[in-house]
């Protein structure tokens, strides 16, 4: 129970509310645009009631109270979006003021103490449960914003895979003509100019358009899962993009451990390292580097995964946007689709291994783990 003097001072406080109150009210911190302005002055008249009448209610009826009031004004301070540090210093220069009125009382510091101990004490659970209670609502509204975002990025990648099917497969049609006439011309016609480019170029059209084409998910019906050799394959790599090396005098270094087999899908495994290669080459070519160099090496893990690095020493890849660069659209080149790193880290995940990049001043890495086939799945 509290004594004489605790209900003198809550006598006190409600003697000088109306002035305590318009002190308070005229030092608050207040958003113009805030839709609860008017009601800022209801809240605090009812943090003061509740202060008022504390003597009256136990200490488990008094925690409802608060509890019950914090989260109904947390709940309007969330949808007037303020900022939280304001609103806590709002409601403790209420507890300020109540306090700078202390020494008009007549009642000495240590007959005030438990109930200045009691004031506090509703102030802080006020404060906790509001504060909590706007936490926890503005990280649901982060969680549902999140989702709208992933699901409209996603319907997004999933409306892309539906025209680039459409439209891919019919540019497809006319392309693998013209290339088996480039074929044709090659045999009528052996020491032809430019046969060699043109086919080439026609390659490099047709590996992006197989890029498009991996996002709709169609490319894999009636595939099947067969096993290829990698260090062939990467052999198979740099004679294709071989111009290109040469063109912009990249020099290759390769140090690959035994021959080993995978498991999987050869063509998209291959078109990854093209991507990757493909894309140093042309970092490469756009930043001036006396000794532009391309590093190709390989190592087993634990004699079940193979680890490929593929390495340049041109300019680095700036920390923040290391972790974006596997984004679907995310591109710096002007005329970049933003497809062909995210491309490759699905291929890679779906053959379960992982794609990783690491880029300091003097080097970017991109680090390709891939579980290789182990001999009693040849029947070997």
């Amino acid at each position: 129970m509290f004594k004489n003097d605790q209900i003198d001072l809550i006598a006190f406080f409600d003697k000088h509310k109306d002035q305590l109150l318009l002190d308070w009210e005229n030092s608050y911190i207040i958003s113009k645009e805030d839709p609860y302005i008017e009601k800022i002055s209801e809240n605090a008249k009812a943090l003061f009631h509740v202060i008022l009448n504390m003597h009256k209610l136990t200490e488990e009826e008094l925690l409802l109270v608060i509890e019950k009031l914090a989260k109904e004004i947390s709940e309007e301070r969330v949808i007037a979006n303020i900022n939280i540090g304001d609103f806590v210093y709002n409601v403790n220069l209420g507890r300020t003021i109540m306090y700078s009125y202390l020494s008009k009382t007549g009642i000495s510091w240590g007959e005030m103490q438990e109930s200045i101990n009691r004031i506090n004490f509703c102030f802080d659970k006020f404060l906790y449960y509001a504060v909590s209670h706007y936490t926890e609502a503005k990280n649901k509204i982060i969680e549902e914003k999140t989702m709208f975002i992933d699901s409209t990025h996603q319907d997004r990648l999933t409306l892309l895979g539906q025209m680039t099917s459409s439209f891919i497969h019919e540019f497809r049609n006319p392309l693998t003509s013209v290339q088996g006439f480039i074929q044709l011309l090659k045999a009528d016609f052996p020491n032809m100019r430019y046969l060699d480019i043109i086919s080439s170029e026609l390659d490099q059209l047709n590996f992006r358009i197989s890029q498009f084409l991996l996002l709709s998910k169609k490319e894999l019906i009636g595939k099947e899962k067969d096993y290829f050799k990698l260090n062939k394959l990467i052999e198979e790599v740099l004679n294709f993009l071989y111009p290109s090396i040469l063109d912009g005098k990249v020099k290759v270094i390769k140090e690959l451990c035994e021959e080993i087999t995978l498991h999987g899908y050869a063509d998209e495994i291959r078109q990854v390292f093209i991507n990757i290669i493909f894309n140093a080459i042309d970092v490469l070519n756009h930043h001036a580097n006396p000794q532009p160099t391309i590093e190709i090496n390989s190592t087993l893990e634990d004699n079940q995964y193979i680890i490929v690095t593929i390495s340049n020493n041109g300019p680095a890849i700036p920390t923040e946007l290391q972790k974006t660069i596997f984004e679907p659209f995310f591109t710096t080149k002007k005329l970049g689709t933003g497809l062909g790193l995210f491309v490759c880290k699905e291929i890679i995940e779906k053959h379960k291994g992982k794609l990783a990049c690491n880029s300091t001043p003097n080097k970017t890495t991109f680090s390709i783990h891939l579980p290789i086939a182990l001999n009693l799945e040849l029947n070997i």
